[in-house]
């Protein structure tokens, strides 16, 4: 079996572990495999763009998403660890305003599947993480939208260790209650 999938506590979202081979020389997986998603995962989307970001630790991104023109995105760590975290904000989820966190690093080998709908964001653990990500539209800076990583309403448990660094664009994150969610 090349990959195993489970669901998170949100629905909708799939957390996937690939199958690792590994021997005296390293170690060789697929990352990504189209037609296994779609036979194991259920997901059937067309990939249009990677994005790939290098940050510091304690560096805090998110919590990020695109409204009218959403994004699935498909998150894995190529170097470091992360917690990764992913929010309903699909206002008739019953699910609405709940969160999964998850540590995805280069060692786990894990990819999380964001649907279009839920807002997200991560933390770095380690000295930096590089992290990939693949989406299912492209980017579209007008539709950019960002909750407020510290949202009292969300209560995410960040593993933090003091402040997080974080962007301008993340110290004026809207609350939930404030900002444009899906209908």
């Amino acid at each position: 079996m090349p990959m195993e999938v489970t669901r998170a506590a949100l629905p909708d979202v799939l957390i996937i572990k690939p199958r690792v081979f590994e021997d005296e020389r390293g170690r060789f997986f697929e990352s990504y495999n189209q037609r296994e998603l779609e036979a194991r995962a259920g997901i059937h989307a067309a990939f249009v763009q990677d994005n790939q970001s290098r940050s510091r630790k304690n560096v805090l991104r998110g919590l990020h998403y695109q409204n009218p023109q959403p994004q699935g995105k498909l998150i894995r760590v190529l170097a470091g660890e992360i917690f990764d975290v992913v929010v309903d904000i699909r206002r008739g989820s019953p699910a609405f305003g709940k969160w999964h966190g998850i540590r995805l690093s280069a060692e786990n080998h894990l990819t999380v599947w964001v649907p279009s709908g839920f807002a997200h964001g991560f933390l770095v653990l380690s000295d930096y993480a590089d992290v990939l990500y693949k989406t299912t539209d492209y980017y579209a800076p007008q539709d950019e939208h960002c909750i407020l990583w510290s949202d009292p309403q969300l209560a995410i448990a960040w593993p933090l260790t003091g402040q997080p660094e974080l962007s301008p664009k993340d110290r004026r994150g809207k609350l939930l209650e404030d900002a444009k969610v899906f209908a």
